[in-house]
């Protein structure tokens, strides 16, 4: 989210924050998916945390509909973190620096590679004017930053 952001010239504050909070909720509505974001919403509004990063948190599952970059971000990244980390485990080497574009495109198209990773999802970086390449590839830079962390 934080690459995005500054790709953009947006709050990357703002977005990584968006971006770390998302799930929050997650452990306790993963059986109940109707309630999730909704959990963390409550929990959330004793911080007075920016309205639009609430937004984009009860977008990114489809709760509300995407009508901001921050939205559309959080809603494309989702799944595409987890679609990465899988191309980095299946990598020979399973480091994330050599999972290079060609090789996520080629995962993409395999629809039993990474399922839980909706594609539909990962496929409307094109409402932020990027093309399914240069936003795997600027996701997977983002996420390189961090990849100690990410132990990839």
């Amino acid at each position: 989210m934080v690459r995005l952001a500054e790709h953009f010239g947006e709050d990357a504050g703002l977005w990584g924050l968006t971006g770390l909070l998302h799930d929050l909720d997650y452990d306790v509505t993963a059986d109940a998916q109707e309630k999730h974001t909704f959990i963390t919403e409550e929990w959330l509004t004793e911080f007075s945390l920016p309205s639009e990063m609430i937004y984009a948190i009860r977008c990114h599952p489809g709760h509300a509909e995407c009508k901001t970059r921050l939205d559309w971000a959080l809603y494309t990244v989702d799944p595409t973190t987890g679609f990465i980390v899988a191309c980095a485990l299946m990598h020979p080497s399973k480091k994330l620096i050599n999972v290079d574009a060609d090789f996520m495109l080629r995962r993409f198209k395999e629809k039993r590679f990474a399922a839980g990773a909706e594609r539909e999802n990962m496929a409307a970086c094109s409402n932020l004017g990027l093309e399914l390449k240069d936003f795997l590839v600027m996701v997977r830079d983002g996420m390189l930053t961090i990849s100690d962390v990410l132990e990839l």
